[in-house]
C-alpha cells in the first residue's frame, strides 16, 4: 500500500459506538406509530438506506411523523454515546497535523450525522461529508464523489475504514483500499475476517500506530 493521502471514514461502529443508540431510538419512534414490538434484527435488518429508509421500511404509513420522533429520540438518547471511541480524535488530530485530507462516507441521513459529529465534537474535521439515501445504500457513489473531488490523490493513496462488510465490499467496487473497523462491540468480526479486507484493526490504538508508519 502505497503511503495514505486521504482517510475516509464511516461514522456508526467507526468513529463512536451509536449503533444501540440507533437501534433505540427508531425502537420509540415507531412502536407507538404501528402498535406493535419492534426486535432489534428487525430494525437492523433494514440498515444500508438511511434512517428514512428505515422508516419507510416498518412505519410507511407514518412517515413524516416517524423520521420527525426518530430524530427527537437520536438526539435525547445520544447521552449513550457522548464521545467518540477512545483514541478516535487522536488519531484525526494526527492526520490533519501530517496534511492527510479526511471525509466521511455514512449510510446516515445527513440529520443525524450532523447531530453526532455535534455531539462529539467532530464537526469541523471533515472536509467532505457523504450520507445516506432513503432509497438504499449509495457508499460506493459516495467515496466515487470523494475520489472525484481529490483528484490530486490516487485510489491507491486513499482508504476507507469501516465497521460493516458491507463497506469491504463497496471499496472493492470503486477499487480503493479498505480498512476493517473491528473495535466496536456491534461489529461482526468473523464476517470482517471472511471478506480479508487490506487489513483489520481490534483496537484504535493498533489503528493509529498502523497510521504513523504509513501516512
Amino acid at each position: 500500500m502505497k503511503k495514505i493521502k486521504a482517510v475516509i471514514f464511516d461514522l456508526d461502529g467507526t468513529i463512536g459506538n451509536t449503533l444501540p443508540l440507533c437501534v433505540k431510538a427508531f425502537r420509540n419512534a415507531i412502536e407507538p406509530l404501528i402498535d406493535r414490538k419492534v426486535t432489534d434484527s428487525e430494525i437492523i435488518a433494514t440498515f444500508g438506506p438511511s434512517e428514512e429508509g428505515t422508516i419507510l421500511a416498518l412505519a410507511p404509513n407514518h412517515y413524516e411523523k416517524g423520521i420527525k420522533d426518530y430524530l427527537l429520540f437520536y438526539e435525547k438518547f445520544h447521552e449513550m454515546c457522548p464521545a467518540p471511541f477512545d483514541g478516535i480524535r487522536n488519531i484525526l488530530d494526527f492526520l490533519q497535523h501530517k496534511n492527510v485530507r479526511l471525509a466521511m462516507v455514512t449510510g446516515k441521513g445527513k440529520h443525524s450525522t450532523r447531530i453526532s459529529l455535534k455531539k462529539f465534537d467532530l464537526d469541523s474535521y471533515f472536509e467532505i461529508i457523504e450520507t445516506g439515501k432513503s432509497t438504499g445504500p449509495r457508499k460506493p457513489e459516495g467515496i466515487g464523489n470523494i475520489i472525484n473531488e481529490f483528484v490530486d490523490i490516487h485510489k491507491q493513496e486513499m482508504v476507507y475504514v469501516g465497521d460493516s462488510p458491507n463497506d469491504i465490499l463497496d471499496c472493492r467496487e470503486v477499487e480503493i483500499p479498505v480498512i476493517g473497523a473491528a473495535w466496536a462491540e456491534t461489529t461482526d468480526v468473523e464476517k470482517l475476517e471472511i471478506l480479508n479486507p487490506d487489513e483489520i484493526f481490534y483496537t484504535v490504538a493498533d489503528f493509529r500506530k498502523w497510521l504513523m508508519l504509513n501516512v
